[in-house]
């Protein structure tokens, strides 16, 4: 697969950088918060059950799912993220691909995963590209879970959140991206320091209202069929009309 680079997506730090800025040696060192909890929500395992998920990174979430009892195809765009993945779950299934182009014919999944609030991406076409990927590999009874941003998440800015080992993330800023990605796109730079490295992370993410976020589900062949938690960021959404080529 030739080598991806995405407007408006930069990294700096130690180690291998993604195409959309991520530090493989961060996701490697970023906990595991409630995200087991609503994914266990909104997609109960049963025995012989498919999960595709899409944007795995390292495999921070990949080894709870897999606990749970799903068999894991897990999928990203970067060889270093993905041989993280292979390292610590030989057992799983690695794909490396784009989300947006990914087509694995013929497979259908019980439970696709669209986390990190990718659904937000701000390039031009990449949501829509991310969503029909959702739409072409979830099986008709299947579920497609999604994280999307909570309301006000680009306002009141900086912001600090403490990891549990003593590291930090600091969302700095979310400015308009002036000339990139679709409009009302947001550029959102991000500081992540420990006590022996230090990486920031520029991206682009387009805020999205909840009748704006139920339309491109729509136009997407799915919809939305319940939001699990008090901030509606964590979404069960269901397929419905024909499937995407």
């Amino acid at each position: 697969m030739d080598h991806i680079v995405r407007k408006g997506y930069e990294g700096t730090g130690p180690g291998a950088i993604t195409p959309d800025g991520c530090a493989v040696e961060l996701y490697r060192r970023l906990p595991v918060f409630d995200e087991p909890k609503w994914l266990a929500l909104a997609a109960p395992s049963r025995p012989g059950a498919r999960l595709l998920e899409l944007g795995a990174g390292v495999g921070r979430l990949t080894r709870p799912l897999n606990e749970q009892g799903f068999i894991v195809t897990a999928v990203d765009e970067s060889a270093e993220m993905l041989a993280e993945v292979r390292e610590w779950l030989p057992r799983v299934r690695v794909v490396r691909s784009p989300i947006e182009s990914l087509d694995l014919p013929g497979e259908r999944y019980d439970v696709v995963v669209l986390m990190s609030f990718l659904v937000h991406a701000g390039a031009e076409g990449l949501r829509e590209g991310f969503l029909r990927t959702c739409r072409r590999h979830v099986a008709d009874d299947g579920v497609v879970v999604i994280q999307r941003e909570a309301a006000g998440r680009h306002e009141g800015l900086p912001v600090e959140r403490q990891y549990p080992d003593g590291g930090l993330v600091r969302i700095v800023s979310s400015e308009p991206a002036a000339g990139e990605g679709r409009p009302g796109t947001r550029s959102v730079h991000v500081q992540y320091e420990f006590p022996d490295a230090h990486w920031t992370q520029t991206f682009l993410s387009c805020p999205l209202t909840e009748q704006e976020f139920e339309t491109a589900l729509e136009e997407a062949g799915l919809k939305v069929d319940a939001y699990l938690d008090p901030e509606r960021t964590w979404v069960r959404a269901v397929p419905v009309g024909a499937r995407p080529a």
